[in-house]
């Protein structure tokens, strides 16, 4: 009887940590199937892309920050596992609270909300000082910023956001070119 005892113990406390050790990981983007929950718009496999995988299993992708922020503020944050932004640089994907962002209005991205993902703060100075423009951001920063699209990107864009097919490009970041 002591060793079944034992076992029992043994085995809830392997389930225990298996279950406190879940892993959740980015999932690729595949541009063909996969759509923003937000936006319903096309996911680009680019340094827009954003992810979240809820507690039980479910994997939402977005097609720019903003609208992993909307799904958040719409669904709450108590259910999910995890949540990741792209590095700007090379696409790898970052836990959004590891991640450094930076803000300008004038930035264009997929949505209008201006925010560019880095894996670190030198990634992100370096940026700044590239494009003239942007103020540094921690994930605990963007829970109090003011998720508004830029109108004037808006207007830039093909009328619903989403950028055309030459505005999206890496090379021209900001809406005035003489940030660069």
């Amino acid at each position: 009887m002591k060793k079944i005892k034992t076992v029992l113990v043994l085995v809830l406390g392997m389930l225990v940590l298996a279950a406190c050790g879940q892993k959740y990981e980015a999932l690729p983007i595949n541009e063909e199937v996969d759509i923003c929950a937000i936006c319903k718009m096309q996911i680009k496999d680019d340094a827009f892309a954003t992810q979240l995988t809820t507690k039980d299993g479910k994997n939402y992708k977005f097609d720019d920050i903003g609208c992993m922020n909307e799904w958040k503020k719409q669904n709450g944050t108590e259910n999910i596992g995890m949540d990741y932004v792209r590095d700007y640089n090379d696409k790898e994907w970052i836990e959004f609270n590891k991640a450094t962002y930076v803000y300008d209005d004038s930035l264009r991205t997929p949505m209008a909300y201006g925010i560019v993902n880095f894996k670190d703060t030198k990634s992100a100075e370096a940026f700044i000082a590239e494009q003239g423009v942007g103020k540094i951001m921690k994930a605990e920063d963007l829970a109090a910023h003011d998720w508004k699209q830029s109108q004037n990107m808006m207007e830039m864009m093909d009328g619903e956001g989403h950028m055309s097919e030459e505005m999206d490009s890496h090379s021209e970041m900001t809406e005035d070119s003489s940030h660069k």
